[in-house]
């Protein structure tokens, strides 16, 4: 009889030495990530602080498909956050166009540290050089970063961007959401 209450203490301390290692009644097993801290102390990114680059594979000729990416640099010192697509226009001798988010893309939220880059693709269709029913001479880009205030540029050398819908009034062009680049 006297092995019987041993085996049951031993059992008894087994069980109370796993029940804290899991965290018991600490409240361990409830504690978020330690990522969601720093989401936490986060706030929105502000365009004016952020560093561009632009790179771009031009379509070649009328009809072709071509890209333009462009990857940004948190140089503000401080973590800041964005999610969803950047508001991207396209001036065309005072003609502003406005261009299309990637209908299957889903943006996620990301928090941007200190000289971390992200970025963003904008893909276009090039029109027909000279023919204003068809295509636009698009001269700049600008966007705008959710969230953030203030807007950003830069000058578009990659051709006519082609026209579509009625009255060719939108450029056969998409943007990305913003998605984490580099390393």
């Amino acid at each position: 009889m006297r092995t019987l209450p041993i085996a049951v203490t031993a059992l008894a301390a087994t069980l109370t030495l796993t029940l804290t290692a899991c965290g018991g009644d600490d409240g361990g097993g409830d504690n978020k990530p330690s990522g969601s801290r720093t989401d936490a102390s986060s706030s929105a990114c502000a365009a004016d602080k952020f560093g561009q680059e632009v790179v771009a594979s031009e379509a070649p000729a009328a009809g072709d498909t071509g890209t333009v990416s462009v990857t940004l640099t948190n140089g503000s010192g401080t973590d800041c956050t964005l999610q969803g697509f950047p508001t991207v226009g396209l001036d065309a001798g005072g003609t502003a166009l406005s261009v299309a988010p990637e209908k299957s893309a889903e943006p996620e939220k990301l928090t941007v540290k200190k000289d971390e880059t992200v970025g963003f693709t904008i893909t276009y269709v090039r029109g027909p050089a000279g023919d204003a029913e068809k295509a636009a001479a698009v001269t700049t880009a600008k966007f705008t970063l959710p969230g953030a205030e203030g807007d950003l540029s830069f000058a578009w050398k990659y051709g006519e961007v082609a026209l579509r819908g009625a009255g060719g009034a939108e450029p056969d062009a998409s943007v990305t959401p913003l998605q984490r680049t580099g390393d």
